[in-house]
């Protein structure tokens, strides 16, 4: 494609999640043509709102009537891969919601659908690109952590109202057993351990204790905790909780290394950001990270510069700017400007971990092997 060409961009899901993708594409030079949702009666607002051309209500029309070169997929989970691979299909290039898919024949199958087209897919995982984030994953890459051989990553978010006004959050986020939705936690982790994968997991949760309105069982146990060994031997510790009532913790990470240690703060009173290196002191004690950012030192050496000079549209973005910075990428991608950061193996990575969980956790945590989907392309 041309740098100078117009991208035009089908959002479908536009009257949720897809309407915070508008300024991101808009700032970096594509235009949302179509969008489509199921809700007719929110389709013309989502029109408005996000300056389209045209409203679909099915998205089969959109894909095949619309003058396309790109769709992003802000449907439920379940949706992700069945509107993947027809756009893969016809060559528009896919920017999918998290996780890539809900089972590993899907993981497959749109594995598959990546080796035939020319198109890119890319997953959009937000969360790596939280200021924090990126500063950690830039520390790691420096080397500064020295070897990197434990983690941590949680996402407690407590929806049980939700599960009620979206029901499909009922069926493929508590109402199945195991890590349902972990990319949040473990993208940025594996984002700090370059050419490093999950090998196997094992998965346990911590029984049910809560009933919905309808007083069902909850199908995914309160709390659920999965064990990663890395391909490089690396420990990587995951716990998704989406039904305890407790206070607000979206998402912690932890990082140990040889030369280095990170812990984020889990929003409890006084609770900050806390980073030990080496190379700012021999003897381990904490630092502050927002001390250490306001160093310019500091902040010119280590920090990339897409957060040492974030474009206004950024800092408005949804999800700490990771909602304007993953379209930034997309479009830098389709247009052959830079690689595509999380492509369907980076995706895959991130995701089938999840999945074969939820297999261990109906075997009392057995350990079991993570594919590779770099061997489903080979073959």
């Amino acid at each position: 494609m041309n740098a100078l060409e117009q991208i035009n961009v089908g959002i479908v899901g536009a009257a949720g999640r897809g309407r915070s993708f508008s300024a991101g594409f808009e700032a970096n030079g594509a235009r949302i043509r179509a969008v489509c949702d199921v809700r007719e009666d929110k389709l013309e607002e989502a029109k408005a709102l996000l300056g389209a051309e045209e409203a679909y209500a099915d998205y089969d029309a959109m894909i095949a009537t619309s003058d396309l070169d790109a769709v992003v997929i802000g449907t439920p989970m379940l949706l992700h891969v069945p509107q993947a691979i027809p756009a893969l299909e016809k060559g528009l290039h896919v920017l999918s919601e998290v996780p890539a898919a809900v089972s590993v024949q899907e993981c497959r199958d749109l594995v598959q659908a990546c080796a035939d087209s020319q198109a890119v897919y890319m997953m959009a995982e937000n969360y790596t690109y939280q200021k924090l984030n990126v500063l950690v994953r830039a520390l790691a890459l420096e080397g500064l952590f020295g070897t990197v051989y434990y983690a941590e990553g949680e996402y407690l978010h407590e929806l049980k109202r939700l599960n009620e006004t979206t029901p499909w959050r009922r069926k493929w986020q508590t109402g199945i057993n195991g890590i349902t939705y972990g990319t949040h936690s473990l993208g940025p982790i594996l984002q700090c351990m370059p050419g490093d994968r999950v090998a196997s997991v094992c998965c346990a949760g911590s029984g049910h204790h809560y009933r919905d309105p309808r007083g069902d069982e909850y199908e995914n146990e309160d709390s659920c905790v999965m064990l990663c060994k890395t391909a490089a031997g690396a420990l990587i510790k995951v716990r998704v909780d989406m039904l305890s009532d407790r206070p607000h913790c979206m998402t912690s990470y932890q990082l140990q290394g040889t030369d280095g240690a990170y812990e984020s703060s889990r929003n409890g009173p006084g609770d900050t950001p806390k980073l030990w290196l080496r190379t700012l002191s021999e003897r381990p004690k904490w630092f502050d990270v927002d001390t250490l950012l306001n160093l310019d030192a500091f902040r010119e050496q280590h920090l990339p510069d897409m957060w040492r000079n974030p474009p206004q549209e950024a800092l408005r973005a949804g999800h700490g700017g990771g909602d304007y910075f993953e379209i930034r990428d997309f479009v830098r991608a389709i247009r052959g400007e830079a690689p595509c950061p999380i492509g369907i193996h980076q995706a895959m990575d991130m995701t089938l971990p999840g999945l074969v969980s939820q297999q261990s956790i109906q075997q009392d945590g057995a350990w079991l092997p993570v594919p590779d989907s770099r061997d489903w392309a080979s073959d």
